[in-house]
């Protein structure tokens, strides 16, 4: 039961939530991934299409548009599965996983949301220093991570309401950016200063892909908070059309914006194509991306509670303990962010990257998973269960599926931190994402129905035999 003295802070952690404290609503899932993309880094990424790839602006709109769609679908299929559980994203990989193996992934996924964390403090500071030169970028990213932490602390509902209101803020500003933006200038002369290239369209496209793939990890964090009735359909619909129209909005503006950039400082000319509107837009994007930013504390903190619990069978996970490790998770992100808030970040931002093409085998094993083998039929309390229950502690076919779809990418991925061996013979044309979830769960769909199939011709024979006299 919460507690009295502190009822305003959630009491649930990584255990189910009862079915009665259920009171999430698909209009909350929808405002919250609404304004998840409202952020400057969502800017920036968007301004990679025509500052990086050189395209176009209606070739870079089109590869914006549909690898978000496509990449969209993934991360909203994951969503579906929380009103159904009613547990933590990367929990959910001990069905997969076993009890321990689910570590590996849900380790990586805890790194991911730090470095998120991380990046989206430096950028919210920076585009503060853009309109406020004489406030520290150091003392403005202190100060988010402050007011994001006491957010994330009070938990679930004031995350939804407050990254919701933040969004329709920054929507407005989004909107106003637009008008002022291409009022002021030449906007076929912007459209023509990129061209078409098969590399540029595919890369930025899993970029879009790659943006929403990112969000998988996430989303059930949310809506395990959905009543069991809502339903998988709503649940996917809700997340996945919040997520993905706010990408798309919000990428576009960069993309527009990209070829003013200076040496890649994307906000600096948005405030300067901005006019005397910069400082207001500027403002009301670093204000809102800070609190915002409490959405990569909550789930990361989800995820080492969940490591900690494989790990350590003598601590008892509680409120207390989300509490705890809040407080470490933000401070490990700002030690982070003040130490690499140069050159070290450009660093990590691809770390962060790398991470991610880790996650995708994942992702693939866990959608193959639940709709395709079990139809989600899961025990929820075999997931807690030390030994693993019904799905015991390390899942070989899970666990080997995951490995071969990293080292499958490899030789495919394109990043500045690393880029493999046969990327430059497709044209540095990134297709490592689309071949670690087709073969990661092809791999596991065959090796785990093979299984199903055995168990259940055992299952038969041990029955036949039993019968007879």
């Amino acid at each position: 039961m919460p507690s009295t003295k502190f009822a305003f802070i959630e009491q649930h952690h990584i255990a189910p939530i009862p079915a009665d404290e259920r009171k999430g609503s698909t209009k909350g899932i929808f405002g919250l991934w609404f304004g998840v993309n409202m952020l400057p880094l969502t800017v920036v990424t968007g301004a990679v299409a025509t500052s990086v790839f050189g395209l176009s602006l209606e070739w870079a709109i089109l590869s914006i548009i549909l690898g978000n769609v496509v990449g969209g679908v993934f991360m909203g299929l994951h969503a579906a599965q929380g009103p159904r559980l009613g547990v933590p994203q990367m929990l959910q990989a001990r069905a997969q996983f076993g009890f321990s193996g689910a570590s590996i992934v849900t380790l990586i996924a805890m790194v991911m949301f730090l470095g998120f964390f991380a990046s989206n403090l430096v950028v919210s500071a920076d585009s503060m220093h853009e309109v406020l030169p004489g406030f520290h970028p150091n003392v403005a990213l202190v100060g988010y991570a402050v007011a994001a932490t006491c957010v994330a602390l009070i938990g679930y509902r004031w995350i939804t309401r407050i990254v919701t209101t933040s969004g329709i803020i920054v929507a407005i500003m989004v909107l106003l950016s637009y008008v002022v933006v291409l009022a002021n200038i030449d906007g076929v002369a912007a459209m023509n200063q990129g061209t078409f290239t098969i590399a540029g369209f595919f890369g930025m496209f899993a970029v879009g892909a790659v943006w929403q793939l990112a969000y998988a990890p996430y989303v059930s964090d949310y809506s395990r908070y959905l009543p069991v009735k809502t339903g998988s359909r709503p649940a996917f619909w809700a997340t996945y059309l919040g997520c993905v129209i706010s990408a798309i909005v919000v990428m576009i503006l960069g993309a527009l914006i990209g070829p003013m950039a200076v040496d890649g400082n994307v906000m600096g000319a948005l405030n300067e194509a901005l006019g005397g509107w910069g400082i207001v837009v500027l403002l009301a994007f670093a204000l809102c991306a800070g609190l915002g930013n409490a959405a990569n504390i909550y789930s990361g903190v989800l995820s080492a509670l969940s490591v900690v619990d494989t790990l350590f069978p003598k601590i008892r996970i509680s409120a207390s303990s989300r509490i705890v490790m809040t407080l470490l998770y933000a401070a490990a992100a700002v030690f982070i962010a003040l130490a690499g808030r140069d050159s070290f970040l450009l660093f990590f931002k691809d770390f962060i990257l790398l991470l991610l093409y880790a996650l995708v085998p994942w992702s693939a094993i866990n959608l193959v998973d639940y709709y395709l083998v079990r139809h989600g039929e899961y025990k929820v309390a075999d997931m807690f269960r030390r030994d693993g229950g019904s799905y015991g502690k390390w899942n070989l076919a899970a666990c080997v599926s995951f490995v071969i779809g990293v080292i499958f990418q490899l030789p495919f991925m394109v990043t500045t931190l690393y880029t493999g061996p046969l990327a430059e013979q497709l044209g540095f044309v990134d297709v490592a994402w689309v071949l670690g979830l087709v073969v990661s769960g092809g791999i596991y769909y065959v090796w785990e129905k093979k299984r199903t199939r055995n168990n259940t011709l055992q299952g038969n024979r041990a029955a036949v035999t039993h019968a007879k006299p």
